[in-house]
Formats: C-alpha cells, sequence, structure tokens
C-alpha cells in the first residue's frame, strides 16, 4: 500500500513507512514507541518529524520521547516530541498539528506554555506544511533559519 495513498505530501523528505490495516483502521510503526499506533493526521506529520530528526538530523531514536507528559498549572499535558541529550535532558520541543490545521499565534503560544515547564532551548511547530523553529535566547524566541542538527545542539 502507498504511503501517499490516503495522506498528503508533506514539507519533509518522503519515507517509506511501515502501515498496516487492522479492523479497518490504518496503522503506521513509531520507532520511538517501538508499536503500530492509529495513522491520524497529526499521527502521519509527527511520524514525518520522527523521521527527518532522526534520519536527517541525527538524533538517536533512544533520545526521542514521543507524548512527553508533564505537568502545566496543574493539569496533564503532553508534548507530541521531545528531543533530549545523551544525560537526559530535554533539548528540542516538536508541536505538531495535523496538515490541514493552520498554525497560529494561538498554537506558538502553546508551546510556549509548555516550554515553561519542559525548558528548551529549541522550539518546532508544524503541521507538515509550514514549519517554524525557533531558539531562547535571553529569554525571547528567535526564529531560526534551519533545524539544528543534534550536533549542532549539543556541541553548544
Amino acid at each position: 500500500m502507498s504511503n501517499a495513498s490516503r495522506h498528503p505530501q508533506l514539507n519533509f523528505p518522503e519515507q517509506d513507512f511501515r502501515l498496516q490495516e487492522v479492523d479497518g483502521q490504518q496503522q503506521i510503526f513509531d520507532p520511538v514507541r517501538k508499536k503500530f499506533v492509529a495513522l491520524t493526521p497529526e499521527e502521519w506529520v509527527r511520524q514525518h518529524v520522527i523521521a527527518y530528526l532522526h534520519k536527517e538530523k541525527k538524533y538517536p531514536l533512544s533520545l526521542l520521547i514521543v507524548e512527553k507528559e508533564f505537568t502545566y498549572n496543574k493539569l496533564s499535558k503532553r508534548a507530541d516530541i521531545v528531543a533530549c541529550n545523551n544525560k537526559g535532558a530535554p533539548m528540542l520541543m516538536v508541536e505538531c498539528k495535523s496538515y490541514d490545521v493552520p498554525i497560529t499565534q494561538d498554537v506558538f503560544d502553546q508551546i510556549v506554555r509548555y516550554n515553561l515547564v519542559m525548558q528548551v532551548r529549541v522550539l518546532l511547530i508544524t503541521n507538515g506544511n509550514n514549519i517554524y523553529c525557533c531558539s531562547l535566547e535571553g529569554g525571547n524566541y528567535k526564529a531560526l533559519e534551519h533545524i539544528p542538527s543534534y550536533q549542532e545542539l549539543t556541541s553548544e
């Protein structure tokens, strides 16, 4: 079954994902969680980001966390993807939206609120079509021209 059969091409390199169908529900293999998960539009974006971070930017899969739980304002929240350094400290946080959800100020505000808890240096926000990356420098967020590689984030 072709990856593109039901899902649009995104602004990431094309990938050859492991797909399966169970009881009429399409599933995709998540190499971080090491299991098949429901293939929703948001998951399609998330798996592209994971593949891109791992294959292109050399983030070890073992240092990626999917749906990282944390508490914000006494509420349980989840970060879509968190990349850690080899000491386990979070460095980069990703907020994935479905490919048909626009990236708005509200989405940016959401990840900034999450970062009050997570305290990462780099934020990545994407719906697969639009990709925004910024770094926290001196209390302000500065847009980045590219997504930093694992090497770039760990060598600073």
